[in-house]
């Protein structure tokens, strides 16, 4: 079955977001948006995950390190890590874990 879904287009900047776009037996597809200034609170992730940068400028805090990215950057970090996440502009990303 194939099917068409603008939820990431349609997902606004209104301070934060979180969507599931994939719910599957070994992984999900989460959707994240960040208003300028706003932050993904600390946390952690229960398996590896993936990063994808699709807008905006987002840094990453994780182990005392800071990641500056960028739309079309990727990033990957290790299961189990404390982690938090500011938007540095108006951002969307994805993180598949």
């Amino acid at each position: 079955m194939y099917e068409i879904n603008s939820q990431i287009a349609e997902q606004g900047f209104n301070k934060f977001q979180l969507q599931k776009l994939v719910k599957a037996t070994h992984y999900e597809v989460l959707n994240i948006s960040l208003e300028k200034g706003e932050v993904f609170p600390e946390h952690t992730s229960p398996t590896h995950a993936h990063l994808i940068v699709l807008q905006g400028e987002i840094i990453f805090h994780i182990n005392g390190e800071n990641f500056r990215l960028k739309e079309q950057q990727y990033f990957n970090f290790p299961k189990e890590q404390k982690h938090w996440v500011e938007a540095v502009v108006d951002s969307k990303f994805l993180v598949v874990r």
